[in-house]
């Protein structure tokens, strides 16, 4: 089981405070502020636990707006991401590389991804896009949506 949040536990202890100034005229008080106290920590984590995920949930989404994605054409064989990485960090933000191997035999097939900055993507393309890499002339554009795959397992 994993310690409660900061947060909660003081969401809690405000709960059992105002629990023993309205129940402290009851008999039954003590029963009553411990059952207080217990629903309350329950309670007080839902809303911990929801403005966290909202929270990461707005964060990646404007991560996920500020990152475009470029298709890198023509690439030589021989290159290896972190060669990629430097060329495209010329011109901006890098974000990743991912440069396409073939399943079978392991061996690079000359294109790749890099997701830079949205906000750095046109001076790259401009920059980098017929540009001789290695000696190969590299083609770089925006990548296009990869469209759903559908399964047709019947």
């Amino acid at each position: 089981m994993k310690s409660p949040n900061i947060s909660t536990v003081l969401i809690a202890l405000g709960f059992a405070i105002i629990a023993f100034f309205v129940f402290s005229a009851i008999a039954a008080a003590p029963a009553l502020i411990a059952g207080f106290v217990f629903v309350s920590i329950f309670v007080s984590s839902l809303f911990v636990n929801s403005s966290a995920q909202l929270g990461a949930t707005t964060s990646s989404d404007q991560t996920n707006a500020d990152v475009k994605t470029l298709y890198v054409g023509n690439l030589p064989y021989r290159a290896n991401e972190t060669a990629v990485r430097e060329l495209f960090a010329n011109y901006g933000n890098v974000e990743s590389v991912r440069l396409m191997k073939d399943k079978h035999t392991g061996k690079r097939r000359g294109f790749g991804f890099v997701e830079m900055s949205a906000s750095d993507l046109d001076n790259a393309i401009s920059a980098l896009n017929d540009s001789e890499f290695q000696q190969r002339t590299l083609k770089v554009r925006e990548a296009k949506e990869r469209p759903e795959q559908v399964d047709n397992a019947n």
